[in-house]
């Protein structure tokens, strides 16, 4: 050691700058991973505690929820560009450090923070999260991933096209290859439409409001927003979209149960079942899976206007809770129960319209959801497909002989959609519903792309809504 190293100090310990964005971030990634928490329930309270805080406003919790859902969103590809800057399977990376590094990656690929930023900035949260140690990792694979940009990045860790197209496309879109797979055999057509399907599950989806018949307008919404924070919805009249960063619970309508936050592919399937051509009676309705409320409190509506009831049932009680909040105030009649629709306590042949918006996947929904891509497994299907054909057929049981029945799924996947319907049609596991199909299209005047038919599938990339599923069905005997 020469003398100038003896005698020169030690250098002082530094300790790591907190960035509450970053590190609230980091937290609501962490509740996702570790409590199978969806990051729509987590993140609003940890905004509105850090809003309490002087140091935290606006554009912080901008950047903390662009944070957190580009980094689920894009998960799969920064996973393939981290497996390619470290000398071990990904699977031995503790997941906290994979947090922090799939943090930063977003920040170098999908973002405009500056290199040196986003660089800096990860390197620090993980000195506070995880340690010295662990940070300087970080700042070795966060440098090599600097070293280029996302497009660079997937021209070396996606396989090519022509090669294997399902996973070339699961890499550089971010979605399971199972998932791949079964989007584009319901979506059918070439490359092009898949392409758009998945570009479009990794956009950040608008907030929608449903103004509730009897209760409320559009035009009573678009006047108290103003021109400059809300556009009419493109298909329902009942909707109203929110300019980006807009905030409904600040709406007077929507905090008193006048109007509620619904996407507009939800709303066209209660509307399509209560407009469902009809002979005869019209007084009794029932929403067999009300939770957690939308579609149940837009029917309410719809169903008082015409001077009908609805039953809304239930199964889990906190879920039954939310619809009759959800219900509250309704014009009308209406009742709330908490009840199995397998195993209903109702009458059979005693109501006119039913809707069964099944137990399902969730595949429709992954803007809105999008750590579920990573939940799913393709068994998992397995599970929900007695649950559904024996909930579609209770519905038709339940229904009058000439009424109709709504089967919605917020899911695409052929599984869970015409293949249920065909089975219970065909009586595949159990006895062959007495039933014939309704031409749901019609039924949704305006909107292009419906198919085929008769039942309708919506797309986000199509029709801007989430990838509703709707078969209308008439009970013959």
């Amino acid at each position: 050691m020469s003398e100038q190293s003896r005698r020169r100090p030690p250098r002082p310990h530094r300790r790591p700058k907190k960035d509450p964005v970053r590190i609230l971030a980091f937290e609501a990634l962490r509740a996702v991973d570790e409590r199978d928490a969806y990051a729509n329930l987590v993140l609003p309270p940890l905004l509105k505690k850090a809003r309490e805080k002087d140091d935290f406003d606006g554009r912080d919790a901008a950047l903390a929820t662009e944070l957190v859902y580009g980094t689920l969103r894009h998960q799969g590809t920064y996973d393939a560009i981290i497996a390619a800057c470290i000398d071990r399977p990904l699977r031995e990376v503790d997941p906290p450090v994979l947090d922090v590094l799939a943090l930063g990656a977003h920040q170098l690929l999908g973002t405009r923070i500056p290199t040196h930023a986003a660089v800096s900035a990860s390197v620090e949260l993980a000195r506070v999260v995880l340690g010295d140690g662990r940070a300087k990792f970080v700042n070795a694979v966060l440098r090599k991933i600097s070293q280029d940009d996302l497009n660079a990045w997937l021209e070396r860790v996606a396989p090519p096209y022509d090669e294997d197209a399902e996973d070339h496309l699961a890499v550089v879109h971010s979605h399971p290859r199972w998932v791949v797979s079964a989007l584009w055999d319901s979506l059918g057509g070439g490359r092009a439409g898949i392409e758009d399907l998945l570009e479009a599950d990794n956009e950040r989806p608008e907030v929608t409001l449903v103004a509730r018949p009897g209760r409320s307008t559009t035009a009573e919404l678009l006047d108290v927003l103003g021109e400059d924070s809300a556009l009419p919805g493109r298909w329902s009249p009942y909707a109203v979209r929110l300019a980006e960063g807009g905030e409904p619970g600040a709406i007077g309508a929507v905090r008193e149960g006048r109007a509620g936050v619904q996407d507009e592919g939800s709303q066209l399937v209660a509307i399509a079942l209560a407009n469902a051509p009809l002979e005869g009676a019209d007084r009794r309705w029932l929403d067999g899976c009300a939770g957690p409320g939308g579609k149940a409190a837009l029917l309410g509506a719809l169903a008082a206007e015409r001077g009908a009831s609805l039953l809304a049932s239930e199964k889990q009680p906190h879920r039954a809770r939310l619809v009759e909040r959800a219900l509250t105030g309704n014009p009308g009649a209406y009742q709330v129960i908490t009840a199995d629709g397998t195993r209903p306590p109702w009458r059979e042949g005693v109501f006119d319209r039913v809707l069964v918006d099944v137990p399902c996947s969730g595949l429709g929904a992954l803007r809105r959801r999008p750590e579920a891509r990573w939940r799913r497994r393709p068994e998992d299907l397995e599970g929900f497909a007695p649950l559904q054909r024996s909930l579609l057929r209770e519905a038709l049981k339940a229904v009058r002989v000439g009424g109709v029945v709504g089967y919605a799924t917020c899911s695409p996947h052929l599984a869970e959609t015409r293949v249920v319907v065909d089975d219970v049609l065909r009586g595949r596991g159990g006895p062959a519903a007495q039933a014939e199909w309704v031409d749901a299209r019609p039924l949704m005047p305006g909107v292009p792309g419906l198919g085929d038919g008769p039942d309708v599938q919506l797309w986000p990339h199509l029709h801007g809504t989430d990838a509703m599923y709707l078969a209308l069905l008439r009970r013959t005997a």
